[in-house]
């Protein structure tokens, strides 16, 4: 017996289905004072992924990468956090590694993913 059995694992709805290679929009709850707000992520995954027949363990983690003004951005966004409002899809991609960290050192054409169809 390992301890990930004994862990209750909760059904997360708000998160659909998605495997690394996938383009997904984070909406983030971002607390501004007494101010809250919610803010889109959109990137690639490049680790973790979701399943609903099989939600992931408190303390899971997924990477989401993106572009921006030429600098990538990564974000290591926890399943289980409250600030999470929800996690869509918006592309699927064609890999076949679990882990893309490769893209990290890509540009342009070559940092691009085929589109799982």
């Amino acid at each position: 017996m390992d301890a990930a059995s004994l862990i209750e694992r909760k059904t997360l709805d708000h998160i659909e289905d998605f495997q690394p290679g996938d383009t997904v929009t984070v909406n983030l709850r971002i607390v501004e004072g007494d101010r809250h707000r919610v803010q889109a992520f959109q990137g690639a995954v490049i680790s973790g992924k979701h399943r609903v027949e099989r939600s992931p363990l408190p303390g899971d983690t997924f990477m989401v990468r993106r572009v921006s003004y030429g600098v990538g951005v990564e974000r290591i966004i926890p399943f289980h956090s409250p600030n999470v409002d929800s996690v869509k899809v918006d592309r699927r991609g064609k890999v076949r590694r679990s882990r893309l960290y490769y893209l990290r050192g890509l540009t342009g054409k070559k940092a691009r993913i085929k589109e799982r169809r």
